[in-house]
């Protein structure tokens, strides 16, 4: 339940649980659910129960036996923060990461909700990234969930880009990673909505991260914008907690950047 991972902005994969419900029009063509089918006519043991939401206490354990440092996404193939997992599990996820404190960890949810409800009661170190998928402009509430989380470093993936999203508040967030969808059916996403996401970080001075243009054929569509790849990550919010003496970069401080060497790119 863990693995490396062709995923541009990370390196591993980690999944304690898989499976998944439909919440919002960015999941109808779910790449988690085509897999998780797949690997169940393969005969995976893990994926036994198809998509249908499983917990695997097996995999609990896995990032604290990678001795080597690596970004890892959190459940790739769920959402932690679905409402059908059990609240204890998830501090024990949390627990995990809070101990395996050498890699660094990127959580991502459509459940901001339950997100926000659970915050205070996390341990948010700032190894622990946190986000958010948006689609479009009608789910922009769940930046807003996020923002007020004690998550040290908070991060948006608008994808599936399905329309323009227009005056984003930025205030708070980390970095941005834009991507159109991919695979069969599809939807188009418009050049000038990834322009103007891309603007406003570069006026907010909010890392930003182009994943891919999509379509049927991704590789085709490639990750160029303005014919360059965007592949910033924030590399100035890493601080390490405890009595390192490592400080947090004061708030007149110029964010620091750097390019993630994606093994895709």
């Amino acid at each position: 339940m863990g693995a490396n991972s062709s995923i541009e902005w990370t390196e591993a994969t980690w999944n304690p649980l898989t499976g998944c419900t439909k919440i919002s029009p960015g999941c109808k063509h779910c790449y988690a659910e085509r897999l998780a089918h797949r690997l169940q006519a393969m005969g995976r043991s893990n994926y036994v129960n198809g998509f249908k939401l499983t917990l695997h206490e097996e995999a609990l354990s896995l990032p604290l036996h990678w001795r080597k440092p690596r970004t890892i996404f959190v459940n790739s193939m769920s959402d932690l923060f679905h409402e059908d997992v059990p609240v204890e599990f998830i501090y024990r996820v949390f627990d995990v990461m809070q101990r395996a404190s050498w890699h660094r960890f990127q959580v991502l949810t459509k459940r901001s909700g339950r997100l926000l409800e659970l915050s205070p009661h996390l341990p948010w170190k700032s190894h622990i990234w946190m986000g958010v998928s948006v689609e479009n402009q009608k789910y922009t509430f769940r930046i807003d969930h996020l923002r007020k989380t004690e998550a040290r470093i908070k991060f948006l993936s608008l994808e599936p880009l399905l329309g323009p999203l227009c005056r984003l508040n930025l205030e708070k967030i980390d970095w941005v990673i834009v991507g159109g969808e991919s695979g069969f059916g599809a939807r188009p996403m418009n050049r000038s909505w990834v322009t103007d996401i891309h603007d406003q970080c570069q006026k907010a001075g909010v890392p930003f991260f182009f994943k891919q243009w999509g379509g049927v054929n991704k590789k085709a569509t490639g990750r160029k914008l303005e014919g360059q790849m965007w592949n910033e990550m924030p590399l100035g919010k890493q601080i390490q907690d405890g009595n390192s003496g490592s400080l947090e970069p004061s708030p007149t401080e110029q964010p620091t950047f750097f390019e993630f060497q994606s093994s895709t790119s």
